[in-house]
């Protein structure tokens, strides 16, 4: 492929804010990337990169760039200058339809109607596109759902969200140590409470908020760690400490040991903030 899909995809992370916008309201020539929504580029129409993770694309003017659709149906009835990328979906190239570029499918081969044109190859995605694509798209996932629930915690809870940062300004090597504790000793808790007749409600309870609590947990740190940076703006030192955080956890081996360390000091502030509230 003349260009990098992996990128392509990077970028929605950025640009998920304007990712639900009407593609249709995109000036001529430039890039149309769309998170959920379909795309048409009409007849005498001119577009850049067209990038689409869950919708349909019909193309009968000129695309001047790649063609890439996550998710969803592809018509081709103009020009696509570049390469055309299906995952699950199909592309179908109509009589007058014309690729300058490859052919590329995960699941469904593209359609030929005679008459159509294809200058490249046609051909399927190897294991290790499709992996790295999987891998891509659930980081865009969870950086997604992070940054949502971040924003919700920080309008339900402005105050709590300070007292944290608080928290960690004096007390960040305990709460460090509470934390790494916490997040072994309630799955323990938990499970143990599962084996006493009495306990199996509260078993059942932990083990229901355990996944969502580390989440909380991840989210708390990158606050904490935007805090650091941005004093002024809550939102902008969340934005920044996601940003940050997010792009650390992308390293490889070190980014795993990362994420570990953010849950547990994000818990650890968390409980003794808590505490702190109570004394």
């Amino acid at each position: 492929m003349r260009r990098s899909l992996p990128v392509a995809l990077l970028v929605l992370c950025w640009l998920v804010p304007a990712a639900n916008a009407s593609a249709d309201a995109t000036a001529d020539g430039d890039d149309r990337i769309v998170l959920v929504g379909s795309v048409l580029v009409d007849r005498e129409e001119t577009a850049g990169n067209v990038v689409v993770v869950d919708g349909d694309v019909t193309v009968r003017g000129t695309v001047t760039g790649d063609l890439i659709v996550v998710d969803g149906e592809v018509a081709i009835r103009g020009t696509v200058e570049g390469d055309v990328v299906t995952i699950a979906g199909q592309a179908t190239l109509g009589r007058r339809g014309r690729v300058g570029g490859d052919m590329v499918y995960a699941d469904d081969k593209p359609v030929q109607t005679p008459g159509s044109q294809v200058a490249g190859e046609v051909k399927r995605f190897d294991a290790g596109n499709a992996g790295l694509i999987g891998a891509i798209g659930a980081f865009i996932g969870f950086t997604i759902s992070f940054l949502l629930l971040g924003l919700v915690l920080l309008l339900l809870a402005p105050r709590a969200a300070d007292a944290v940062a608080q928290t960690a300004s004096t007390k960040a090597l305990v709460s460090a140590l509470v934390g790494l504790l916490a997040f072994f000793l309630i799955p323990i808790i938990a499970i143990a409470a599962l084996f006493t007749v009495v306990g199996i409600p509260l078993g059942v309870v932990l083990l229901f908020l355990v996944l969502p609590l580390y989440v909380i947990s991840y989210v708390t740190a990158a606050f904490v760690l935007g805090r650091r940076i941005i004093k002024g703006s809550r939102l902008l030192a969340f934005l920044v400490g996601l940003v940050i955080l997010q792009l650390l956890t992308l390293i490889p081996i070190a980014g795993a040991l990362i994420g570990f360390l953010a849950v547990v000091l994000g818990l650890g502030l968390l409980l003794m903030t808590m505490l702190r509230a109570r004394t």
